[in-house]
C-alpha cells in the first residue's frame, strides 16, 4: 500500500514551523507544526479545538478566503493542516497565517462558534488557551520568510 506523504518524512527532523506537506493537483497542504514531534509535548484537546475555531474563521475571512479548502488539527496533536488552492503563493499563505495568529492572540471576544447550535462539543472551548498557543507559535515563525518543503528539511 502506498504511504501518504506525511508518513514519508522523517519526523525526527521536523521542528516547529510551517512546511508544504503535499501538493495534490491544485491543492497545497500546509503543515503548521506547533510542537516538535515525538517530544512528549502535544496540544491538549481544548487548545486544539479552540484554535481550530478561531483560525478557521479568521482564515475564511481573510484575503485568501476564496482559496481555502480546509483548516483543522493533526491527529498526532502537534499542529494543524491548512489546505489552499495553488492560486495563492506560499509567501501570501505565510503572511496570512501570521496575520490570523495575531488576530487570535489579540481577540478579546467569545470563541467563534461557541454555542450548542454551532458546535458539537462547545463546552471544550476556551479563548485563553488559543490566545496563548497562537502567541507562542507566532513568536516561533514571525521571522520566517519562506515555507519549507519536507524534502528541504530532510536535505533531499
Amino acid at each position: 500500500m502506498k504511504k501518504i506523504e506525511s508518513f514519508c518524512v522523517d519526523h525526527r527532523k521536523l521542528n516547529e514551523g510551517i512546511y508544504i506537506s503535499r501538493i495534490d493537483g491544485d491543492v497545497v497542504t500546509y503543515d503548521m507544526r506547533v510542537c516538535k514531534p515525538n517530544t512528549g509535548v502535544v496540544l491538549d484537546n481544548v487548545t486544539m479545538h479552540t484554535t481550530e475555531h478561531m483560525i478557521a474563521t479568521f482564515v475564511r475571512n481573510s484575503d485568501i478566503a476564496d482559496h481555502v479548502i480546509y483548516f483543522g488539527p493533526m491527529g498526532c496533536q502537534t499542529g494543524f493542516y491548512l489546505l489552499v488552492r495553488d492560486t495563492v503563493s506560499s509567501e501570501t499563505v505565510l503572511e496570512t497565517i501570521k496575520e490570523v495568529l495575531l488576530k487570535t492572540k489579540n481577540h478579546t471576544g467569545e470563541v467563534f462558534g461557541k454555542s450548542e447550535i454551532e458546535c458539537g462539543n462547545y463546552k471544550t472551548l476556551d479563548i485563553e488557551t488559543a490566545r496563548k498557543m497562537c502567541a507562542e507559535y507566532y513568536e516561533k515563525i514571525k521571522d520566517w520568510n519562506k515555507i519549507l518543503t519536507y524534502k528541504e528539511v530532510e536535505g533531499k
